[in-house]
């Protein structure tokens, strides 16, 4: 059998699940390449992955897939990497900045914007990289490591996962696996059992990655606090939700 195909995220809380694909025993298994989490989705589209870990405001945009049960990246509570970062408060932001890296991230500040707080800004796209470097000035939708170091530099600080939890009182799901419909369901029992190993061995993880690591950051509470790898069916029903604003 050929190893599967599959495109991942290489940010901090996705560090598990790259640590199970590549160290369980079913490593041989795989071939795994990493991207941002908008270009996981294009690889499943164009054929070049067989399973992925796509943003879950990209699932509209796959013509067929399935889900791989029982793991996801998702929030019960204040995720910490996926914020609204602003000078102002809410009623008096009129411009909001986008990070290129996520499309769940950009969805969801739109649905908070016209549903939760009631305002209507302005939107405009940012290009790769453009995000960390932006005018501090301006308000930013930023996700992943890079917020650890952004977040200090505004003077509000909006947690999209906690002000998606106040609004609909379900948890978020950022990104779920999803696989191919023509890969035989046996095919992927070694990635199941690669990515629980990989959630149960956070600090052999830690320790593997340790030199990628974002400093000043407590990385094993961010993973085991802020971070829900479990799939479950109040993440579906959040997940479902968050996908009928998108209809």
């Amino acid at each position: 059998m050929e190893p599967l195909r599959i495109s991942a995220v290489s940010y901090l809380n996705t560090f598990p699940f790259v640590y199970g694909i590549q160290s369980s025993s079913y490593r041989d298994h795989f071939r795994l390449h990493l991207d941002v989490p908008s270009l996981c989705a294009e690889r499943m589209k164009k054929g070049e992955a067989d399973v992925a870990l796509v943003p879950a405001g990209a699932l509209p945009t796959l013509d067929e897939f399935t889900l791989v049960p029982g793991f996801c990246i998702g929030a019960v509570k204040e995720v910490k990497t996926v914020l609204l970062l602003s000078q102002h408060p809410l009623d008096q932001i009129h411009t909001i900045y986008l990070d290129f890296d996520s499309r769940t991230s950009v969805e969801l500040v739109k649905i908070l914007a016209r549903h939760h707080w009631n305002i209507q800004p302005d939107y405009k796209k940012l290009i790769p990289g453009e995000a960390a470097a932006l005018d501090p000035d301006k308000t930013l939708v930023a996700i992943g490591d890079k917020t650890f170091t952004l977040r200090p530099k505004y003077r509000y600080v909006y947690d999209l996962a906690t002000e998606w939890i106040d609004f609909t009182g379900l948890p978020f799901v950022f990104a779920v696996w999803v696989v191919r419909p023509e890969v035989p369901t046996d095919a992927l029992l070694p990635l199941t059992e690669a990515l629980r190993y990989g959630i149960s061995n956070i600090p052999k993880c830690l320790e593997h990655f340790s030199d990628r690591l974002p400093r000043g950051v407590d990385c094993r509470s961010y993973l085991d606090d802020n971070i829900s790898y479990t799939f479950d069916k109040d993440k579906r029903r959040g997940m479902e939700k968050f996908l009928q604003f998108l209809v």
